[in-house]
Formats: C-alpha cells, structure tokens, sequence
C-alpha cells in the first residue's frame, strides 16, 4: 500500500496544487493520501468526488500532527526532496516494499523530516514541483503500469483523435 504525506497544506494559496497532489496520487496508484497544515474540507472534498466519479478505492483523510502520522506509521518513509539520493539508485530496494509512506513538501520541509525518513529520494537535484516528483516516484515504483480501478462510474475510451467518456452503468 502506497500512502502519500503532503506536507504543510496552506488555505487560501495551496488547494490547486494540494488537489494535483490528490489526483496523482490516486491515478499513478497510491491508495491513499493524508494532508496535513491547514484543514481545507473543499479541496480534500474535490479529490474524494474524481474518486467517487473516476473509480477507486481511494482514501483521503486529514491529520493535524504530521509528526504523529510519520511516527506511527507501519511500513518505509520515502521523503522526496531535491536533496536526495536519485530515485534510480534506490528504487528497486524501495519496491520491496509494501507498506510506504511517501511525503512530499508544500512549505518549506522542516530539517526534522530527513531524519525521520527510511530514505531521502530525489526526482532530479533541481528544483521543481512536488506533483512531478510524486508522479514520477510512483510511475517508477509501478513499472508504469496503469492502476485498474473499481467503482468507476466514467471511463475515458481513448480516441486518435477527439474525447469520449462513457457513463459506465452498473449491472442490477
């Protein structure tokens, strides 16, 4: 199980980039995502409703103390940051694992997070946005397979050219 930590979510300047986060995690096969910093019920709602309507399953929760959901959680820490260690050289002892917690930065990271970590992983030694480095962190992970999703009530059938979404109808 794949669960994303994003760090130090910030109303009023965050809930675009804080709901890409969301929507990666969920379509590059994270099952879940904790946000942390200020509560912000309409973006966490925005990404609850892609999965409700896109399939899932797909969790979303808040948790206040982020310190407290590192420390508890069961499994590897993978903090990406531009810092790191290049994803290629620690990849494939990361995906022998099942249970990871990967964390990603919103505000600035605070130096106790490196620390805390299994593994400090890098998505380059530049900088850019947190989304990229968890869209490719995980692209990695999963060999780029495509996640297959239940409950989904959309469907896009892919086009050479055009956009088609089908309304998926529930068997009785």
């Amino acid at each position: 199980m794949i669960t994303v930590l994003r760090l130090g979510h910030r109303l009023g300047r965050d809930a675009r980039i804080s709901t890409h986060v969301g929507l990666v995690a969920r379509a590059f096969g994270a099952q879940k995502i904790i946000y942390s910093g200020d509560k912000d019920e309409k973006m966490m709602n925005s990404v609850k409703f892609v999965s409700n309507e896109w399939g899932g399953p797909f969790s979303v929760v808040y948790q206040k103390n982020w310190r407290k959901a590192v420390k508890n959680f069961k499994g590897i820490k993978v903090h990406l940051t531009m810092y790191g260690i290049p994803v290629q050289k620690k990849i494939s002892d990361i995906k022998k694992k099942r249970n990871v917690l990967v964390i990603i930065g919103g505000e600035k990271v605070p130096g106790e997070v490196y620390q805390m970590v299994d593994y400090n992983i890098a998505i380059t030694n530049q900088p850019h946005s947190e989304v990229a480095a968890l869209g490719v962190f995980l692209h990695e992970y999963f060999q780029g397979r495509e996640k297959k999703f239940k409950g989904v009530k959309l469907k896009i059938i892919p086009q050479k050219k055009g956009k088609r979404v089908k309304e998926v109808k529930k068997s009785s």
